[in-house]
């Protein structure tokens, strides 16, 4: 286990969540330790993108409290890479932020199939491209906490899998994975969250 994950924490107490007049959720309860990973489900609309905003602490709940102990990364619709700049530079740019050479490791950028598209503007990147560049910002954040909203979107079968094992390494090495996404996702202890069961 990772030192930097060793006490990593991620709980909401009574959670509920508003979108205008609608309450979409409420009594959301849950309790992630260094390790852990959890898979919310739902459909559409119950407000799965909302959790992961709450859980990041980009938003107030109407209701409850989250409690947090480690670093968050986050990967949710926008990956939070300039269109105008060259992949190599967008990524440059989160590597000085983040203070860390990991999302340049050239090794892992092969392995995620963005070697040979550093020179390529971020806005000529398809789907499946962004996530994969965004999945090389959530490493060399080496953040405990994962927050990963429809991290599968656009993504071929050899890159779901490779999401699935660096969800796993992370996890081995203490992390926390919470993952929202419409399609099956192999996590490691198997945990799941209904949120359609606490929608009003």
């Amino acid at each position: 286990m990772k030192e930097a994950h060793r006490d990593a924490y991620l709980a909401a107490h009574n959670l509920a969540c508003r979108r205008g007049e609608r309450v979409l959720f409420s009594g959301l309860t849950l309790a992630l330790a260094a390790g852990d990973a959890l898979e919310v489900r739902a459909p559409n609309g119950v407000g799965k993108s909302s959790l992961i905003r709450l859980l990041a602490g980009l938003a107030r709940p109407f209701a409850g409290s989250v409690e947090r102990t480690g670093t968050i990364g986050l990967i949710d619709e926008r990956p939070a890479l300039d269109e105008h700049l060259a992949l190599g530079k967008a990524l440059g740019f989160w590597t000085r932020l983040d203070r860390s050479a990991a999302a340049f490791d050239r090794p892992m950028l092969d392995r995620l199939g963005l070697g040979e598209l550093l020179d390529v503007p971020v806005r000529y990147l398809s789907t499946g491209q962004r996530k994969r560049a965004a999945l090389a910002r959530l490493l060399g954040q080496q953040a405990a906490i994962w927050l990963l909203d429809e991290p599968l979107n656009g993504l071929d079968t050899d890159a779901v899998s490779l999401t699935e094992t660096l969800v796993a390494q992370h996890c081995a090495g203490g992390g926390i994975a919470l993952v929202a996404s419409h399609q099956t996702m192999a996590l490691p202890g198997g945990k799941r969250l209904d949120l359609a069961e606490l929608a009003r």
